[in-house]
């Protein structure tokens, strides 16, 4: 399994608890880089902050810690830089200024500065095109996501987000009580129904 293959089961809309061992196990890889960043390679800091609002905005704190908590922006900056090519990163970057010139033209300031009304407002808009999008494609086509349109920024930044994650230690524990390690192993327990009948007899 290498990076292309993990992200091309990524942009098919693969749930992460679904995904091989080796994807998983590369994903988490790559979140361990993810504490040795000193800063974004990618992102400048204004972009930064907006998909760390974003991303908090898809994934806010409740009970578990929300996106911002699990480092959701580092995470992808570190996918952007290291397992991206250059034609969809350039597609996450504008569409990213792309969100920038929308809430300008609806609220006269960028994501950033938006209340946090206003900026769910926007989010909503984003999803709503999102699934128009989808809806439309898979009216025009029964072609596989391969030889698909592209995928775009709002979707990229959604599954990234999800990703992010759930392959965090909270997401992987808190959220889907996935065992890194089981609690323990008994290779000599009597199976139940050979202790029911030796019980009968």
């Amino acid at each position: 399994m290498n990076r292309r293959e993990a992200l091309r089961l990524l942009a098919t809309g693969a749930v992460v608890p679904l995904l091989s061992h080796g994807t998983w196990a590369l994903l988490r890889q790559a979140r361990e880089g993810v504490g040795t960043l000193a800063a974004p390679r990618t992102l400048n800091q204004h972009q930064y902050a907006t998909v760390r609002t974003m991303a908090e905005l898809i994934l806010p704190k409740t009970d578990t810690p929300g996106a911002s908590e699990v480092g959701a922006a580092d995470f992808i900056d570190l996918l952007l830089t290291e397992w991206y090519d250059g034609a969809a990163r350039d597609r996450f970057l504008t569409g990213l200024s792309e969100v920038d010139t929308q809430t300008q033209s609806v609220f006269g300031k960028n994501m950033v500065d938006c209340s946090p009304t206003e900026q769910a407002e926007i989010l909503r808009a984003l999803g709503a095109e999102m699934v128009d999008a989808a809806t439309n494609e898979r009216d025009q086509t029964m072609q596989d996501s391969e030889s698909g349109p592209p995928e775009t920024f709002y979707p990229m930044l959604r599954r990234l987000t999800l990703t992010a994650y759930y392959t965090s230690e909270p997401g992987a524990t808190e959220e889907l009580h996935f065992e890194i390690v089981p609690g323990r192993y008994d290779g000599c327990a009597e199976a139940q129904a050979s202790k029911e009948a030796a019980d009968r007899q």
